[in-house]
């Protein structure tokens, strides 16, 4: 089986709902051999994936297998979980001479507690393990001499982002409230300096209480400039057309229906039961606004069936409809979704493998290390398995509602780059990746890395690092002419007048000899003779271990 079959069912995978596993355990050690013995069982039952191409089917019974036995190994070794996102401190009180008895006390931000006793040594491995682990950094206690060993205490490492490294911009907008909207609008309704507008999104965000009304002009819906009544006879004509979409469907013919059914309303009917049912806008059973949104879905299939139904619609149209809350209106504005943004949920296969290729040529220039470890994976590393779900369904499995819908502002703002989800997919692999570059991670257990980080990500810190690859990448002397087109639909001001980037041919062109982009060619030295081709060359690894994986922040001049 090819590997972009292999890629496309990892993807379908991706989409399905899983249960998510918590991050940070703690074990005892009364049975390390045990569970040790259980984990290299099951670790080396997961390498498997690697070397076979299973069926969708055999995935899912997989992963099922997997989690019962995760479950066995709790039962076995007492496995205790805790998410270090919500943590504050880890504290080790000893009760005896050795350092060896005692309690791990684990404190919340809350300032709740959970006492876990070891009356049987084993507090002094574990006391090692928090020493060495990145994830803690050892404190030392007012109250407590420098000699003494009666307790030590761990506070809980947070990735952050030193403020010479923020955009110089960053602080300067605030969240987009009423009163600050409508001073965008003239007299006649029409919004004036569109630019500022899109950037002060970029930027500060929008208020909640208004995002069913900027929303449709960030997916053009509106016009920017339309007046008050241009938009209520759109509004009008619009409704028009959505109720002769509903009627096409409605007036199918038996066989045509029968079709239909079989191949868009089956699984539409299927997703939207599932979809949000925990937002108190879709909660409870014989909700009408599930039902709303399954009308949208089966007529965009219709008004669009080239692209049909495809899962992963329904998360997207969920918070559509629920800062919308007008049925034509949520439809139209998820139609400027699909057809107006590149940060789309389904696209066909050249299409994610464009994104691909960006976040690939992007990864290249701002985390050589990782870009390094990828190539080293081969074929399946350099696929980004693990990011698939991040670029189909927008973040919204990574990152809580209010988090994953200030990425899609940004993103829908189009400052700067049509692709700041590529910047914030980079943010992330910057952020939370360290541990896939210092562990050598293979590509399934990359997959379960990142996938771990589901939900438990500073979405915030996210976005303001996105903000300064972004803002570095505009200074970048060079850019290859792979990245010629990253944002060929943004408009003025990518590159500003006072600097534009040379191109730098990357030399792969099959169908013309020349650079279609006019870009330079860089010559490489040649390989050595007695080089590995399944290896980098050594003069790459010693830079790379010499240099910063993210370029140097520079200040423009």
């Amino acid at each position: 089986m090819g590997t972009a079959s292999v890629a496309r069912r990892w993807r379908r995978l991706c989409l399905s709902r899983q249960t998510r596993v918590t991050r940070g355990r703690v074990t005892s050690p009364l049975t390390r051999d045990m569970c040790d013995e259980f984990m290299t069982h099951s670790a080396s039952s997961a390498s498997s994936l690697d070397s076979h191409a299973p069926s969708e089917s055999q995935l899912v019974g997989t992963r099922w297998q997997e989690q019962q036995k995760v479950l066995a190994l709790e039962q076995l070794c007492g496995v205790f979980r805790v998410d270090l996102g919500h943590m504050r401190s880890l504290r080790l009180f000893f009760s005896d001479d050795a350092c060896t008895s005692g309690q791990l006390v684990i404190a919340s931000r809350e300032s709740q507690y959970k006492v876990l006793h070891f009356h049987h040594a084993g507090l002094d491995k574990l006391a090692e393990v928090f020493q060495q682990w990145k994830s803690c950094r050892e404190t030392q206690l007012k109250e407590q001499g420098s000699d003494e060993k009666s307790c030590m205490q761990f506070s809980i490492r947070r990735p952050t982002l030193p403020s010479t490294e923020t955009h110089p911009e960053e602080r300067l907008y605030r969240r987009l409230d009423v009163s600050t909207w409508l001073r965008h609008f003239n007299p006649s309704g029409q919004v004036e300096e569109e630019y500022k507008l899109r950037k002060a999104i970029f930027f500060g965000g929008i208020d909640p209480a208004i995002r069913g009304e900027v929303w449709p002009f960030l997916l053009r819906y509106y016009s920017y400039d339309s007046t008050s009544e241009e938009r209520e006879a759109l509004r009008l004509q619009k409704r028009t057309a959505y109720q002769d979409i509903q009627q096409r469907r409605l007036s199918m013919s038996p066989e045509e229906h029968s079709e239909f059914w079989r191949k868009v309303q089956f699984t539409v009917d299927k997703d939207v039961v599932r979809t949000d049912r925990s937002n108190h806008f879709f909660r409870g059973e014989n909700n009408p606004n599930v039902e709303i949104m399954r009308r949208i879905l089966l007529n965009y299939a219709v008004f669009n069936p080239d692209m049909g139904y495809c899962q992963g619609m329904s998360d997207l149209v969920a918070p559509l409809l629920t800062e919308v809350q007008d049925e034509s209106d949520t439809f139209w504005c998820f139609v400027g979704l699909m057809e107006n943004t590149i940060f789309i949920s389904s696209p066909r296969d050249e299409d994610m493998e464009r994104q691909l290729m960006y976040l690939r040529e992007l990864l290249r220039l701002m985390l050589p290390r990782f870009h390094q470890h990828l190539t080293f994976l081969g074929e399946d590393g350099l696929q980004l398995l693990f990011c698939h779900r991040w670029i189909l369904l927008c973040f919204k499995r990574e990152f809580p509602d209010a988090e994953a819908l200030r990425m899609w502002e940004a993103c829908w703002a189009h400052y700067q780059t049509d692709y700041f989800h590529m910047f914030l997919c980079v943010a992330i692999i910057v952020l939370y990746g360290d541990d896939v570059t210092e562990q050598q991670l293979a590509t399934d257990q990359m997959l379960l890395h990142f996938s771990n980080l589901s939900m438990h990500m500073n979405g915030e810190l996210v976005l303001r690092k996105a903000r300064s690859l972004l803002y570095q990448f505009r200074l970048l002397p060079r850019v290859p002419c792979s990245l010629h087109d990253l944002c060929k639909l943004c408009g003025p001001g990518m590159w500003d007048s006072r600097y534009i980037p040379a191109v730098e041919c990357s030399g792969e062109h099959p169908d013309s000899q020349s650079c279609p982009y006019g870009g330079n060619a860089t010559p490489q030295a040649p390989p050595s003779p007695n080089q590995n081709p399944g290896t980098p060359p050594a003069s790459d690894s010693k830079r790379g271990s010499k240099t910063r994986d993210i370029f140097n922040f520079r200040k423009p001049s």
